[in-house]
């Protein structure tokens, strides 16, 4: 972890470029740290989506999470969308994970399935 002088000694803004990004400290125009965080991302898959249900950390509400869709982000964004209207539920896409409210494994492997996709339910 980066030390408090390291996190607060960065440049934020410029007026010669405007802003900056935190990471590379280069101009948001010329960043390309999202766009090597999803290329890595896609790399690491194994081609098989995990339909899992988790309540931890979540005061016991069930959410069903996607994982291992190989995507880029905005096309992953899209797909949260179409899954989340599919199911009736709200959800979020955090980190690449698509998360759905709820229980809805087997209507989300379903969809999926439909569109192609190898797909597995993982835990119990």
């Amino acid at each position: 972890m980066a030390s408090l002088k390291d996190q607060l000694g960065g440049l934020v803004y410029s007026t010669e470029h405007g802003d900056t990004c935190p990471d590379c400290r280069r101009p948001l125009a010329e960043c390309e740290c999202t766009e090597q965080a999803d290329q890595a991302r896609l790399a690491e898959l194994d081609g098989v989506v995990r339909i899992r249900r988790e309540t931890s950390g979540r005061k016991g509400k069930g959410v069903t999470t996607v994982t291992g869709v190989p995507l880029p982000a905005e096309d992953l964004k899209a797909l949260a969308k179409v899954l989340k209207k599919r199911c009736g539920t709200g959800g979020a896409l955090k980190d690449g994970i698509i998360e759905i409210q709820g229980d809805h494994r087997e209507r989300l492997k379903a969809e999926l399935e439909h569109r192609g996709y190898t797909v597995k339910l993982a835990g119990g």
